[in-house]
């Protein structure tokens, strides 16, 4: 079956819109208002990718400007046939010489080699297999590939599947969204903003959404403002015997609630 088949055979929204709006808007004040205020909720779902070449594009992306990274991606695909990316096979044969030449570092020509190589071992799955696995068996998967973290899984998910309950908890614009929506001066950590979260299942891809929409709303310049989540503090080593304890500064300074 093609990409196109496959793909056909998913909702634009695998979920009700107004029911999953409506649930988020009862368990949360602040986020039904929110919700009111800003546009609508919208994921544009690209149809034509594969797993193995969404993870590829991914691949290419990380650490580096969008338009430097288009040109890159660009560059790979010239490497393939029919105007797509090198399948796996081909990825497989081809030198990392050339890999290299079309702008991927040493780290991204492993991980595109390993991305291709899980793929023809089947840990990688088609869309068509993707789309019969829950969340957790994908990432799962996934996140056994070489330079593949829980993020771009999750983003796969999102933006490529279309599921409903992902709350991407080290995405920087969530975590600045909460803490704008939320009227907190420091991000949350992680798993803090899992434990909040469990309010939104199972619409915690809506909650997320908004939180990015909060963080744009807000501009860069209020959300550089809020700090860093508090780090643990570390266990105070008792004082050697003969040596003489100094008293410990005080920093003012509100702590995360």
């Amino acid at each position: 079956m093609g990409a196109k088949n496959i793909m056909s055979t998913i909702p634009i929204l695998p979920f009700d819109l107004r029911v999953a709006k409506a649930a988020l808007a009862a368990k949360d004040e602040r986020l039904a208002r929110l919700i009111e205020e800003t546009v609508e909720f919208q994921i544009e779902m690209e149809s034509t990718d594969s797993p193995y070449e969404a993870l590829m594009e991914s691949i290419a992306y990380q650490s580096i400007s969008g338009k430097a990274a288009a040109t890159i991606f660009t560059r790979i695909k010239a490497l393939g046939s029919n105007g797509r990316p090198p399948t796996p096979q081909e990825m497989l044969k081809l030198q990392p010489r050339k890999l290299r030449k079309a702008g991927l570092s040493g780290a991204k020509v492993l991980a595109m080699k390993d991305l291709a190589q899980k793929t023809i071992d089947g840990v990688v799955p088609t869309m068509e297999e993707a789309l019969k696995l829950s969340d957790e068996e994908l990432i799962e998967r996934l996140v056994s590939v070489r330079g593949i973290g829980a993020w771009t899984v999750e983003m796969f998910l999102i933006f490529r599947l279309g599921r409903p309950d992902v709350l991407p908890i080290h995405d920087l614009g969530v975590k600045k969204g909460w803490s704008v929506t939320y009227g907190k001066k420091r991000m949350p950590k992680p798993h803090e903003l899992l434990a909040f979260g469990e309010r939104w299942r199972p619409y915690r891809t809506l909650a997320s959404w908004y939180m990015w929409r909060a963080f744009e709303r807000a501009g860069y310049k209020a959300t550089n403002k809020i700090a860093k989540a508090l780090a643990r503090k570390k266990k105070r080593k008792p004082p050697t015997a003969g040596v003489a304890q100094r008293k410990p500064k005080t920093r003012s300074g509100n702590k995360f609630h």
